[in-house]
């Protein structure tokens, strides 16, 4: 009996040890590769990096394409340069140049007579990588993209239509596709002799597409009225769109950066600008944030919207630091960024910055019928770290310092 109960507690401590030994072993944390104690811009520019390790890229393009989205971002390059002085960032910004503009200043797959406004607003960073290089390539494309405006069709107060496809319309987007080129350009090279026609964009935005209940504006304006979407009335679309107000505001924004102090229609753009955060603020959900469709809160279908919220982040922030805005927007600015951080987004075990709940793409018209109503807003697609919202959102970390 003794000799079985020995060897029952041998065959136990034999066990015991079996399953020590096939104990696995503790799982390794992955490896950083973008590092937590960078600030946010430079998490998610890092991200972008990894992602996509030629500019163009960007929005999953396979190749070289000039686009609207791809200036924005490298306009927030191009800033996160100038912060850190990091010559990757530089870098990122003239291989896109490099990949779309060619030898004699023509743009790769450019077409001026569409006279699309979106065309435009890629030409932002040329500014800067004219003044490092001194590269006549960047010259000449900013020439030829201040052509297409001398010719660029017009409403008949002097509006820019959006586009030549879409005539006699103006919409939101397209104040910030051309007016902080527009104005940057004529400072740089002209002695501002075209500022009073970069205002007048503002004002018949503001003429035409202010809601004076809300101190909101439509997305669009359609001067014909004959647009489907179009108030017979008024000839407005008939929603409130986050990230078109969101383009606005980043249009004034940085527009006014080439308006001088003494400039008479300085201060209209300040008010305009004014006019436009404090209706924003009253919008500005318990999060932070802004919902797709500005005014409609927790609207079923509705949803709180990453690009929108980023633009306004950094426009509110810009224009609180430079002094355009109260200094309490700055707060304001603050608590809609740390929305974007708490509930928008997702940081992997990598590092990796991604940003959710972004609208893919909203427009008004077209072939897609596309006819500006509540239902056609919440119902366009999303799209995790698209480019209308990371370029925003590095440049409102960068005004933010985070």
């Amino acid at each position: 009996m003794k000799n079985k109960v020995f060897a029952l507690f041998f065959v136990a401590v034999a066990l015991i040890s079996c399953k020590k030994e096939e104990k696995a072993p503790e799982t390794e944390k992955t490896p950083l590769v973008v590092s937590d104690t960078l600030k946010w811009s430079e998490r998610l520019a890092q991200t972008l990096i990894h992602q996509y390790p030629e500019a163009y890229q960007i929005d999953d393009r396979t190749s070289p394409k000039w686009d609207y989205v791809h200036g924005l971002v490298m306009t927030s390059f191009e800033k996160l340069y100038q912060k850190t002085h990091k010559k990757e960032y530089f870098d990122y910004v003239k291989g896109y140049a490099d990949a779309t503009i060619n030898e004699d200043g023509s743009i790769v797959g450019y077409q001026m007579e569409k006279y699309n406004i979106d065309m435009i607003e890629a030409g932002n960073s040329l500014f800067f990588l004219y003044n490092q290089t001194k590269d006549e390539r960047y010259l000449k494309a900013m020439q030829l993209l201040r052509e297409q405006l001398k010719n660029h069709p017009r409403t008949t107060e002097g509006g820019f239509w959006h586009k030549k496809v879409y005539p006699n319309q103006m919409w939101l987007d397209g104040l910030f596709m051309g007016s902080p080129f527009y104005a940057q350009y004529t400072a740089t090279f002209e002695e501002g002799a075209a500022l009073d026609d970069v205002a007048k964009q503002f004002e018949l935005i503001q003429k035409h597409l202010l809601d004076p209940k809300t101190n909101l504006l439509y997305h669009g304006w359609d001067e014909s009225k004959e647009m489907e979407w179009a108030n017979k009335e008024t000839g407005t679309s008939p929603n409130f769109w986050s990230r078109s107000l969101g383009w606005y505001a980043m249009a004034l924004v940085d527009a006014l950066d080439y308006f001088p102090e003494n400039h008479p229609k300085r201060a209209e753009l300040v008010h305009y600008l004014n006019q436009l955060a404090e209706a924003l603020v009253k919008f500005q959900d318990k999060t932070g944030l802004w919902y797709q469709v500005t005014d409609q809160g927790a609207r079923e279908g509705n949803y709180l919207e990453g690009s929108g919220s980023s633009m306004f982040a950094y426009a509110l922030a810009k224009g609180a630091n430079k002094g355009y805005l109260p200094s309490t927007y700055k707060d304001v600015a603050n608590k809609a960024f740390d929305g974007l951080i708490n509930n928008l987004v997702k940081v992997s075990p990598e590092g990796y910055v991604t940003i959710t709940q972004i609208c893919a793409v909203a427009g008004l018209g077209g072939k897609e019928k596309r006819d500006g109503s509540y239902e056609y807003y919440i119902n366009e697609k999303k799209k995790d770290n698209d480019p209308k919202a990371t370029g925003p959102f590095i440049m409102a970390a960068l005004e933010l310092n985070k």
